[in-house]
């Protein structure tokens, strides 16, 4: 599971705002303890602090995320424990877990004396290689106080579906980055694009995987001098998409060459499938023929 599956699922709430504050000596009211508690936590999750989510979640957890899968406290600790920590000082993402950036729109907050209700739209934004894409999500978790301490002993999110022309224009830009990302060799950005399923299988029967495309690039035995698309058509299946369109393209040298490239531009149709995953379209297939 990918840590930023349930990370997903929780955001900081808003400020109550000036006024609404204790008095000294006063007890915090609970809508307060639990932004506060929200806040904290969001920070020690950043930093995939266990502690943090030690505190904050319940031994008894019930955690329902956005794919259906259902799991526990221990699951989020081993998943937590097993993630790379982010190096000191680093703004460059990872490319399988591109940076997000969590807002909180239409909040509520329903306390019933030792138990809690939280429920919000999460407006995720992840961002890789300056490009930007949304997801939003409904979002119940409910909290009970034991001890005087609050935690989380069920959480359930809903991934809300984007519109046809939304999803559309995302993959759009994935397909269009795809190209570039193949012209420019960059390796990195295919690889944050392409699932790990991907294999493009030519006209002439020869496949490739993700794997062998990456190497083929990252070590020049691949390299385009001309990649361009045209007369590109997404179509869009509930969380399939399909883009056709038409390449000019020309390599300057490419595996088992023997005059080291092609000596004109060619015309080549393909058609790129592309499946949603988790909120980020990855492209899963890729089949390309000369006109």
């Amino acid at each position: 599971m990918k840590r930023a599956l349930w990370i997903a699922t929780l955001i900081p709430l808003l400020s109550l705002g000036p006024g609404l504050y204790p008095a000294r000596g006063e007890a915090a009211p609970d809508s307060v303890v639990l932004t506060t508690m929200l806040n904290d936590f969001l920070a020690g999750a950043s930093r995939n602090d266990a502690a943090a989510h030690d505190r904050f979640w319940a031994d008894n957890l019930i955690y329902t995320g956005s794919a259906g899968h259902r799991i526990g406290k221990a699951d989020i600790l081993l998943d937590v424990r097993s993630a790379p920590s982010p190096a000191p000082g680093a703004t460059t993402p990872s490319t399988s877990d591109p940076a997000s950036v969590y807002t909180a729109e239409e909040i509520l907050i329903q306390p019933y004396g030792d138990t809690a209700v939280v429920a919000f739209r999460l407006v995720e934004t992840k961002t890789l290689d300056g490009k930007s894409a949304v997801n939003h999500y409904f979002n119940t978790g409910t909290f009970l106080k034991s001890g005087g301490k609050w935690q989380a002993v069920a959480w359930q999110a809903t991934r809300v579906p984007r519109t046809q022309d939304e999803s559309r224009q995302l993959v759009a830009a994935a397909q269009s980055a795809f190209h570039h990302a193949l012209l420019a060799a960059d390796v990195r950005t295919l690889e944050a694009l392409l699932d790990e399923s991907f294999v493009w299988t030519h006209g002439d029967g020869d496949q490739r995987t993700r794997r062998q495309l990456a190497e083929a690039l990252g070590s020049g035995q691949l390299k385009y001098s001309k990649l361009e698309a045209s007369d590109v058509v997404v179509s869009i299946h509930g969380d399939t998409a399909v883009v056709r369109g038409v390449t000019s393209r020309q390599r300057s040298r490419f595996p088992g060459s023997e005059t080291g490239g092609d000596p004109a531009p060619f015309t080549s149709f393909f058609t790129l499938t592309f499946a949603n995953m988790q909120g980020t379209w990855k492209a899963v297939a890729l089949h390309t023929s000369r006109a």
